[in-house]
């Protein structure tokens, strides 16, 4: 549930970071500002909206970055489940055991014995 929560807080800060990267003018539009440029008659005048825009940036940012440590650490630290579902199977019958005995040696092969008079002439 709280993974949930935080990889939502995770994707909307990545949007909005995004998205204000974007709005940010590069660093030569501050001499189009200068000359009479369209920004200056913004909502926050020439330097407030930069100001707004970087500040805005940076709580993004931060926010961003807590929540990619915090699922880190979520997805590192499993907490323990009662759940019947996650429990591993247990069943009634024990291991199988090895078998007591040995096998016995086959009795059709001739002993040793009989093999010495069958020496080759």
């Amino acid at each position: 549930m709280l993974n949930a929560i935080v990889l939502t807080v995770h994707v909307i800060a990545a949007a909005v970071l995004i998205s204000l990267v974007l709005l940010q003018h590069g660093k030569g539009a501050d001499m189009g500002a200068a000359f009479g440029s369209g920004s200056s008659g913004s909502l926050f005048g020439a330097s407030g909206s930069a100001n707004f825009l970087s500040r805005s940036t940076a709580v993004a940012a931060v926010v961003f970055f807590l929540t990619s440590m915090g699922l880190t650490y979520l997805s590192t630290h499993k907490p323990r489940s009662n759940s019947v579902v996650d429990a591993p199977m247990q069943t009634d019958t024990p291991p199988a055991s090895p078998p007591a005995t040995v096998p016995a040696a086959p009795q059709n092969q001739p002993s040793d014995s009989s093999r010495v008079n069958e020496v080759p002439k």
